[in-house]
């Protein structure tokens, strides 16, 4: 992607980011599901909700061309949105790449947000939705856990907590943009700020006021770059290199290399904040990698 290209790109990103960015997070949260529900008349997929514990949740298939090739496997999505915004709808930018790509189905589920559920409310959730998968059947190394931003901690702080319950652990993780260190000891939170056109700081302390409350930012689970890692699945991380969370995704890898988990890290130049819901070349590209990184995985 040329230079001149790309900011343009990233001009036309901040301005209808902007748009949904609203001090009202109902206002906020109203307008992420309004861009998730062009989808609705979308004849190549099919939205199934179900009820998890009065958790709204939904499953997601591309039926278009041709029937779920791999219906023992599915990827379990976590959404973003700084834990205080997000849903299954606003989501689908996303979960719908991933079930057409990869021909299996996508659950995803709505947890509770803050600062009306502070930590650990999300975790909570996202252990009962495990459970219901289980419940239907499905192993757990069938399992493919996939997270954007505050979905990719949820991911792995879930996979975390799996470990301390001696429960079984997904087949891997797919994290797009993952935040990962609640301390924001990055220099990208600094030296990417100017860039990135989704994130700034002032989000981030907004939402670590709204997420954390009592809750210490150096804890394992609310920053997974401080955990034991020993024993985890296999990780795919991707992120841009124009974004403040971009050493996050590095300080991730790098710790997971540590504990000798099998780990890969993809930074795509010019990119920003989970650009895969964008409708761009590199949106594609980014997809096929995950099925690649998946398809690796089904050989060893």
């Amino acid at each position: 992607m040329n230079e001149k290209r790309n900011k343009r790109l990233m001009h036309i990103i901040k301005r209808v980011h902007g748009l949904i960015e609203n001090d009202d997070l109902q206002k906020q949260r109203n307008s992420q599901n309004q861009l998730g529900s062009v989808f609705e008349n979308d004849k190549r997929f099919r939205f199934i909700p179900v009820t998890v514990n009065t958790m709204h949740c939904e499953w997601t298939e591309y039926v278009y061309s041709n029937p779920i090739e791999n219906d023992f496997k599915i990827i379990f999505y976590c959404h973003g949105g700084g834990y205080m915004t997000g849903s299954c709808m606003y989501a689908r930018e996303i979960t719908t790449k991933l079930a057409k790509k990869n021909s299996c189905k996508i659950f995803s589920f709505d947890y509770r947000l803050a600062p009306e559920h502070p930590h650990p409310a999300a975790l909570e959730d996202a252990l009962s939705a495990w459970k219901y998968i289980l419940s239907c059947g499905y192993l757990p190394e069938n399992i493919i856990f996939a997270g954007d931003s505050a979905g990719g901690n949820l991911c792995l702080v879930l996979t975390l907590l799996l470990k301390q319950l001696e429960m079984q652990m997904p087949k891997c993780l797919i994290l797009f943009s993952p935040w990962t260190d609640m301390t924001t000891s990055g220099k990208s939170y600094h030296s990417k700020e100017l860039l990135d056109p989704v994130l700034d700081n002032n989000y981030i302390q907004k939402a670590l006021k709204c997420y954390l409350q009592d809750t210490p930012p150096t804890s394992p689970f609310v920053s997974p770059v401080f955990a034991d890692f020993n024993g985890f699945p296999p990780v795919y991380i991707q992120v841009g290199d124009n974004e403040i969370l971009l050493d996050d995704s590095q300080m991730l890898y790098n710790h997971l290399l540590k504990y000798n988990v099998y780990a890969q890290l993809d930074i795509f130049p010019g990119l920003w904040h989970v650009f895969q819901m964008s409708p761009i070349k590199a949106s594609r590209t980014a997809i096929n990698k995950v099925h690649t990184f998946i398809s690796k995985l089904d050989t060893l």
